[in-house]
C-alpha cells in the first residue's frame, strides 16, 4: 500500500511538474488522474483524440472511477501547449508515429502498477494509438474500448491529401465552446495516424489483439465506418468477446462523441454500452442471440436465462439493450 501510494503521488507530481513547463493553453488540457487509495480490480488508461487534451475522457473516466475502478488520462505529446498558433506558427505536434508509440509503451507499464486488469481505450487517433497497442501488447491488455477511431477518412480523396500534402489545416469547428484543443495543425501530424491506421488493419488479419469493443457513428464525418466494421469483423475472428455498435444517423452524434460539450447529446448511452462491455464476459455470438430473443418479444430476463449466460452479463447490459437499436447488432454479419 505504502508503494502504491508512492506511485499514485509521483504520477500525479511529476506530471503538474511537465505540464507546468510547457505551459499548458488552459487547466482543461491537464492530465486526469481518477485513483482510489488502493490497487483496483480493473484500472483503465485512455489517450485523447488529435488536437484536444484529457477533458475528453473526464466523463467516461469519472464513471470508471465511481465504478471502483482507476483511471489514467495522460496529455499526449505535442498537445494542450499555449501559443499563438496559426498557418505560420503550427503547433507543435509529433509527425513520427514512434513518439507517440513509445508514449503509449511507457503509459502501459505505469497503469500495469495500479489495477490487476489492464484497460485501455481512445477517441480519433487516440483510438488508433490504442488499437495499436491492442496489436503491440494483446497479454498485458484485458479489453480495449475504441471510439470513433481514425483508421481512414470517409472519402479517398481526403486520405490522398492527408498522406501527400503538407498544408495547414484549422477545424471548421474550432469556435465550439467544447473545445479546448488546437484550432488547425499540419497535416503531416495527422498523417502518420492515417499510415498507422492503414498498418492496423493489415496486421490485425494476421495477428491477434486483445477483445474490443468498437463505437462509431452513421453521423461521423471524419472517419470511415467500413474500416471500423472491417477491424471488428477481423478482431472478433480471433476475440469472439469483441462487440461493435453504431449510432443511428438521426441521433447526430459527431466525430467529438466524448462530451456532451462537444456534441454528443446521447453521452449516457455511450457510458452505458462502455460499462456494460467492461463489465460483461459475452461473447458477439451471445448478444446477437440476446438481441434476437427480444426482437420477437422476450424480455432480456428471459433471453439470459434461455442462453445460459446469467452470470456472464451486468445489469448496464439490461439498460443497453433496451435503448439501442438491436437490429443494428443483428444485420452486421461476421
Amino acid at each position: 500500500m505504502t508503494d502504491y501510494s508512492i506511485i499514485t503521488k509521483t504520477i500525479i507530481e511529476e506530471a503538474k511538474i511537465r505540464e507546468d513547463a510547457l505551459p499548458l493553453k488552459n487547466e482543461e488540457c491537464r492530465s486526469r488522474f481518477f485513483f482510489h487509495p488502493h490497487p483496483t480490480e480493473k484500472v483503465f488508461l485512455f489517450f485523447h483524440g488529435f488536437t484536444a487534451a484529457p477533458y475528453q475522457f473526464e466523463p467516461l473516466g469519472k464513471a470508471f472511477f465511481q465504478l471502483g475502478y482507476n483511471v489514467l488520462v495522460p496529455l499526449q505529446p505535442g498537445h494542450g501547449i499555449a501559443g499563438n498558433w496559426n498557418i505560420n506558427n503550427p503547433p507543435p505536434l509529433p509527425d513520427d508515429a514512434e513518439v507517440y508509440q513509445i508514449f503509449a509503451l511507457e503509459w502501459l507499464q505505469v497503469t500495469k502498477q495500479l489495477g490487476k486488469e489492464v484497460i485501455i481505450g481512445g477517441e480519433s487517433s487516440g483510438a488508433t494509438l490504442a488499437a495499436w497497442l491492442a496489436l503491440e501488447r494483446p497479454q498485458e491488455i484485458s479489453k480495449t474500448l475504441l471510439f470513433a477511431a481514425y483508421l481512414g477518412s470517409h472519402l479517398r480523396i481526403i486520405n490522398w491529401f492527408v498522406a501527400i500534402l503538407p498544408f495547414y489545416y484549422e477545424w471548421l469547428n474550432k469556435d465550439n465552446p467544447g473545445s479546448h484543443g488546437y484550432d488547425g495543425f499540419l497535416v503531416p501530424a495527422l498523417a502518420l495516424f492515417l499510415h498507422l491506421g492503414q498498418e492496423i488493419l493489415d496486421r490485425v488479419e494476421n495477428t491477434p489483439a486483445s477483445p474490443m469493443l468498437i463505437i462509431s457513428s452513421e453521423d461521423d464525418k471524419a472517419v470511415n465506418l467500413h474500416e471500423h466494421q472491417d477491424l471488428f469483423k477481423a478482431v472478433v475472428k480471433y476475440q469472439p468477446k469483441s462487440w461493435y455498435y453504431c449510432f443511428d444517423k438521426d441521433l447526430n452524434i459527431p466525430h467529438t462523441m466524448m462530451t456532451e460539450a462537444e456534441g454528443n447529446n446521447y453521452l449516457d448511452l455511450l457510458i452505458t454500452i462502455s460499462k456494460a462491455y467492461v463489465e460483461s464476459e459475452l461473447t458477439w455470438g451471445e448478444l446477437d442471440k440476446i438481441a434476437q430473443f427480444m426482437l420477437k418479444g422476450e424480455s432480456f430476463e428471459t433471453a439470459v436465462e434461455k442462453l445460459n449466460v446469467d452470470r456472464q452479463v451486468s445489469p448496464y447490459l439490461r439498460l443497453m439493450m433496451e435503448a439501442i437499436d438491436k437490429q443494428a447488432l443483428i444485420d452486421l454479419q461476421c
